[in-house]
């Protein structure tokens, strides 16, 4: 009897519980629907008639004008409806799925698996490495929000893709996600993109194409393939290896697209200026976000200076590319204000995209050398003084001149022109780091700058468009300069969404500096090491550069009215058979030149200061107070005294 009592006790006690949770349960869900209808109301933006988001996107079309006002492409706007999923090839929304949210069909809009993993991920990393946005997530931000990260926006962002969840289907939501999501290289959707890179509707893309647009989504620009193929198609290889961990594709059908990539259309690959395009088309969200109308922009490219510079370029590459073992080239020309007016990244940009002039970056040899006497003449030394071209050895290091020979006394004018090693690495040790890196970046060069004084022969590598934009106010009398393609942009209509004035970034060396760096250079070009470059007539300047082992020639020069600079290497980084920049590079610097000015009467480059009489320095060629100032900010800078990769003796 007593145990039945028991037992009808506790089954009293566990119904009161059961009730009291059940209760407590309501409770919650009650309280969380009533504070998550609140946060809707105050957070979440009015909401659009879903039937607006099916009309077609505003057209993306693109019109790139060169200065004169002619064509120079028209991307973008290649149809004007939404191309559903079902229309697409399985394997494209199949590539999005499998790389960026596996559990689309599974999860209410916000994965909170995927959410977890992610902030496990970047808990143990100490920063943020996953995102757990879903496709959801991202079409509410694409569709509704801007891109600020602030903890409101996100919130925000979770309840719009619950209310896109409960309005629209799975299919419905990743069709908007797919038309809408930018894709690089001015294209904003699938349609766009496919036509853009493959010249085909997206309807038809295989699946090597379908995995390259999907590797675009995780960052647009930097792997868009006219920005860099190789790194598109790794991309995509990687995107092939989701599908299978998804079971979308067997390994076997991934290996077969993997070994025949995705290949860019060759419809726009014989124009010229296609390097150019694709470079103003990446900078064209920086300066007018995300906007998805019709644009027309109005760039800096002469058409005449670009045809000639293509000609050069392909000219002398197929005369000599085969006997120099030299298998590109790149060049670039800009204004005294920093316009581009022609800009080769390449020989072909049919069979490769990669902008040599702008992504590139290379050692400059000697190139790098008029910053060093730039930094020299701010410190107060003259073109005139005397060093000594001697031995030299800085930190346990002894470059050697190019010619393996000394001539003793020199003029730092002499020097710069005949590009003597040891006086340059002499005038770094004097004057020191700083004042060489300080000259350098206030003229425009921006890439790392390493600390061993190999610095002072080009050791440190640099891009064509910086190296070439840092010569500008050597040329201008000292206004520094942001290189730039773009002057205008504007909609259909007529409304200007920006506008570039002349403005630059004001003096970064002083006039009468600029004048004597000018005079030097001029000398370099008269009875120095770029006296390849001479122009009969014309009044120019300019300086060559070699890079250890003959990997990269240089030559960059101006004239009164132009600055263009050359390169010419291999992209495998292999040497050229003996390739200096006083060589090929300065003819083709030359030949550019002279069809460029054809039509400009002669004028002088700036008028250089009358050079002091020559000063001694002392009897062993350098300053030795100097001298010690100098070591001590190299030691103070030079961490571990670390050896030069590469010395840049083979500077000339």
């Amino acid at each position: 009897m007593a145990r039945k009592q028991n037992s009808k006790i506790n089954q009293g006690k566990r119904r009161s519980l059961t009730r009291r949770l059940a209760n407590l349960l309501a409770t919650l869900f009650i309280t969380l629907g009533v504070v998550w209808a609140g946060l809707f109301l105050v957070l979440a933006p009015e909401m659009p008639n879903t039937a607006d988001l099916w009309r077609a996107p505003d057209s993306p079309g693109l019109t790139v004008l060169a200065a004169d006002g002619g064509v120079l492409a028209q991307n973008g706007a290649f149809s004007g409806a939404l191309i559903n999923v079902a229309q697409m090839p399985p394997a494209l929304p199949r590539a999005v799925i499998a790389t960026e949210d596996r559990r689309f069909y599974q999860h209410f809009g916000m994965d909170l698996i995927g959410f977890l993993r992610a902030m496990a991920a970047n808990f143990s990393a100490g920063r943020v490495v996953q995102g757990g946005s879903t496709i959801t997530q991202q079409l509410a931000k694409n569709l509704f929000l801007t891109p600020e990260r602030t903890m409101l926006r996100k919130a925000r962002e979770l309840l719009l893709a619950l209310w896109l969840e409960a309005r629209l289907s799975k299919d419905d939501i990743l069709t908007l996600y797919l038309n809408r999501i930018y894709m690089g290289a001015g294209a904003y959707g699938v349609e766009a993109a496919a036509q853009r890179y493959f010249g085909k509707s997206a309807r038809h893309v295989n699946l090597a194409e379908a995995a390259m647009l999907a590797g675009l989504l995780k960052a647009p620009s930097r792997y868009a393939p006219t920005n860099n193929l190789a790194r598109s198609r790794a991309r995509a290889a990687q995107v092939l290896q989701n599908m299978v961990a998804a079971r979308f594709l067997t390994a076997r059908q991934a290996a077969a697209a993997k070994r025949a990539p995705a290949h860019l259309s060759h419809r726009s690959g014989a124009r010229g200026s296609q390097y150019f395009v694709d470079w103003v088309q990446e900078r064209l969200p920086s300066l007018v976000g995300g906007r998805t109308g019709d644009l027309i922009v109005l760039t800096t490219l002469e058409p005449n200076l670009q045809r000639a510079a293509q000609t050069a370029l392909t000219r002398i590459l197929a005369r000599h590319a085969k006997a120099r073992r030299v298998g590109q080239g790149a060049m670039i020309a800009l204004d005294h204000y920093g316009a581009v007016r022609a800009m080769v990244g390449g020989r072909s940009y049919a069979v490769s995209q990669f902008n040599r002039a702008v992504q590139a970056r290379r050692q400059p040899g000697s190139a790098f050398k008029p910053f060093v006497y730039l930094a020299a003449l701010e410190a107060g030394f003259e073109p005139g003084d005397m060093m000594s071209d001697a031995a030299v050895t800085v930190d346990g290091w002894q470059p050697r001149n190019f010619s393996k020979t000394f001539q003793g006394d020199i003029t730092l004018r002499d020097a710069l022109a005949q590009s003597i090693n040891t006086v340059a690495v002499r005038l770094y040790a004097t004057i020191g780091r700083e004042k060489v890196v300080g000259a350098a970046r206030r003229l425009g060069i921006t890439s790392p700058i390493g600390p061993h004084p190999s610095l002072s022969l080009g050791a440190s590598e640099v891009s064509l468009i910086e190296l070439t934009s840092a010569y500008v106010p050597f040329a201008n009398g000292g206004q520094g300069v942001i290189p730039h393609g773009i002057v205008e942009v504007r909609t259909r209509a007529g409304n200007i969404l920006f506008r570039r004035d002349k403005s630059g970034v004001g003096q970064v060396i002083k006039p009468g500096d600029a004048a004597r760096m000018t005079a030097m250079l001029r000398g370099a070009v008269a009875n120095g090491t770029g006296r390849g470059a001479r122009i009969d007539g014309r009044d120019v300047a300019g300086k060559t550069g070699t890079s250890q082992n003959y990997r990269d020639a240089w030559f960059i020069g101006y004239s009164a009215d132009l600055i263009a600079g050359v390169w010419l290497g291999n992209d495998n980084d292999a040497p050229t058979k003996r390739l200096t920049g006083g060589q090929l590079p300065a003819a083709l610097w030359r030949d550019f030149m002279q069809t460029a000015l054809a039509s400009q009467p002669p004028s002088g480059a700036p008028v250089a200061a009358r050079p002091a009489a020559p000063r001694a320095v002392r009897d062993d060629g350098f300053d030795f107070k100097r001298f010690i100032d100098g070591i001590a900010g190299i030691l103070a800078a030079l961490p571990g005294n670390p050896a030069a990769k590469d010395s840049g003796e083979n500077s000339d």
